[in-house]
């Protein structure tokens, strides 16, 4: 009986040193049902229970990759991003901004609000914009009175906060400014 079971670890050992895989940290699928096997026979040795004979299954691991994100790609060199822009941002203290931005492929904007609901509320600001280095999201510099940012989408402009997050919440969607 001992032979027995020192074939079946030897056979174990033998199978396994045949995966061409690195061994996983926890224990496989096979390793755990050899155990169960060898432990099974060392209760039918003490048991004096009749042997019958074990095959175990072949079990493939499937190799887990994670996707790698392409860092070549950005939206200032995968999207359409130049043009004109417009839409209605949410203003605390009138009906709205209406806003048109242009982005030129030259690096060059001008941006236009004007203050619905206030009279002579209408501002026009041109310079030089800046992408940040993930290449998603341009500023504005010397437009208002702080730092405007918008991360570009797909044919869309999405209005950033001071902090340069997106605007989340019931008026999130009124911060966008859609291509023309």
């Amino acid at each position: 009986m001992k032979k027995t079971l020192l074939a079946l670890v030897v056979a174990g050992f033998v199978l396994a040193g045949c995966d061409q895989q690195a061994a996983p940290e926890s224990p496989s699928q096979t390793e755990t049902e050899t155990a169960a096997v060898v432990e099974h026979q060392a209760q039918a040795d003490d048991a004096s229970v009749t042997e019958v004979p074990v095959t175990l299954p072949e079990v493939d691991q499937p190799e887990v990759t994670q996707p790698i994100a392409d860092s070549a790609h950005s939206a200032r060199n995968a999207l359409d991003w130049d043009g004109t822009y417009t839409g209605i941002l949410p203003c605390a203290d009138c009906e709205g901004i209406k806003t048109e931005l242009i982005v030129k492929k030259d690096g060059t904007f001008i941006l236009t609000e004007v203050y619905l609901g206030k009279e002579g509320n209408a501002f026009e600001y041109e310079g030089s914009f800046n992408w940040n280095t993930a290449g998603n999201t341009i500023a504005l510099p010397g437009a208002g009175d702080g730092a405007v940012q918008y991360f570009v989408g797909e044919n869309q402009l999405f209005r950033l906060d001071r902090e340069g997050n997106r605007v989340e919440g019931d008026l999130a969607s009124h911060y966008v400014l859609r291509k023309q």
